[in-house]
């Protein structure tokens, strides 16, 4: 396996959703994040130190996969079974396959019932919904940004801003003891 079959195999699973996130990472989620989906592969192109792919193993399999050299618990998800490994040799095709079909049902059957009802909607439904849905989270955080600016800018306005206490003129005031 490598890379770009690993890629095409995910994407041929149900409900599949790509991103690259974090640098260079290529992240697979069930559902779209902007619905609620839930993230099951992450994809490593960079392949440095935490090794070319990450996933959940599930609590049966974890410890069993870990006996394996060139597999590690996965930083920053070991704690809910996830494991990263090393190498694509570690694995033959076949196990690869069955492995990530087992990472998409875990985290299929974790969803919340919502967005699993989301999944189960027509194609275009679902289209439709997901593209409304990020237009409304985009929104929410242009807004979220303005209001943090402004609030920025009123405490610099007001003096509040402290660095070395700043009086309203901005000119450093008296300190009181």
């Amino acid at each position: 396996m490598d890379v770009e079959r690993v890629r095409m195999f995910l994407l041929t699973l149900p409900h599949v959703v790509e991103t690259m996130q974090w640098g260079d990472n290529l992240v697979f989620w069930v559902g779209d994040k902007a619905i609620g989906g839930k993230m099951f592969c992450l994809l490593n192109l960079d392949a440095g130190a935490d090794g070319v792919i990450s996933y959940p193993a599930g609590l049966e399999r974890y410890a069993e996969l870990l006996e394996r050299e060139g597999v590690a618990p996965a930083p920053y998800m070991a704690r809910i079974f996830w494991v990263a490994v090393e190498r694509w040799s570690v694995l033959r095709n076949a196990e690869w396959e069955s492995e990530l079909r087992a990472a998409h049902a875990i985290t299929l059957a974790k969803l919340p019932k919502r967005t699993r009802d989301v999944l189960s909607m027509p194609e275009r439904v679902r289209a439709k919904l997901i593209a409304d849905r990020r237009k409304l989270l985009l929104a929410k955080r242009a807004e979220e940004k303005l209001a943090a600016g402004k609030l920025a800018a009123g405490k610099l306005a007001a003096g509040k801003l402290v660095a070395g206490k700043l009086t309203a003129k901005g000119k450093p005031g008296k300190r009181s003891r």
